[in-house]
């Protein structure tokens, strides 16, 4: 048995189920709404997350974006686009395409400076990005699969008809969704967080109080870039416990 003929059993199985064709429109949904609220944001000049203050690192890189002119309103305009179409039956995959490199952009962005606003939604839409696009495996087999004509096509129903339960599945997910939640919480030893004064009350009352305050102040303050305030955190946390009794 190889590897395709799997893939293409397990889809069938998928397109069959009621149970995944509810996630998959929900999917499709929380998606769209999504970005056509934060496209609707740029087409209309607005800056994205205008209470974010404007030397945090991921403030510093939304002012930047807001002054590039049209490449503003031409993301809005991509996210908004990208939306509609996952609305629709027909150009919902053509709506995943296009959406995909635009999260994608989104998540490697929050990850790099470790913001609060979209740490873990942007990694839960790439998700649900990835699961859409594996939805219409049988339209993107071709990227892959060669000589299509010599494959028996694949059965797709019109409408699924099995409600059995894909525990498997769905436990499967919720292990996932946990994972962003719990590098967020316990994978990083300082967070520059949104403000000067949730960014300190990560280190009141620890033994690195008074590095954490100076890294608080250098990106809150100062102004900082993230890596370089980082740096002196590090710095001062080794340089306080070689100076400890």
């Amino acid at each position: 048995m190889n590897l395709e003929y799997s893939l293409s059993k397990t889809f069938q199985a998928v397109r069959e189920n009621k149970w995944h064709w509810y996630f998959y429109w929900f999917c499709r949904i929380t998606l769209a709404i999504g970005f056509f609220i934060a496209g609707m944001v740029k087409i209309t000049g607005e800056r994205f997350a205008s209470g974010l203050s404007e030397i945090h690192p991921m403030g510093t890189y939304l002012v930047a974006l807001h002054h590039t002119g049209y490449y503003y309103t031409f993301i809005g305009v991509a996210q908004v686009v990208a939306a509609l179409l996952l609305l629709v039956n027909r150009t919902a995959l053509l709506g995943a395409l296009l959406y995909f490199p635009i999260i994608l952009n989104i998540w490697i962005l929050s990850l790099a400076v470790r913001f609060d606003g979209s740490f873990i939604s942007s990694t839960w839409m790439v998700l649900a990005n990835l699961y859409i696009l594996c939805y219409h495996y049988d339209r993107l087999r071709a990227l892959w699969v060669k000589e299509l004509s010599k494959n028996p096509p694949l059965f797709i129903p019109l409408k699924p008809k099995s409600y059995k339960f894909p525990f498997m599945f769905f436990g499967v997910s919720i292990v996932v969704l946990s994972i962003p939640i719990l590098v967020y919480q316990f994978g990083y030893e300082v967070l520059p967080r949104n403000s000067l004064e949730v960014c300190k009350r990560q280190f009141e009352g620890k033994e690195n109080e008074a590095a954490g305050f100076e890294f608080c102040e250098c990106v809150h303050v100062q102004g900082q870039p993230l890596d370089s305030c980082l740096q002196s955190y590090e710095l001062n946390k080794n340089l306080n416990n070689t100076t400890q009794p």
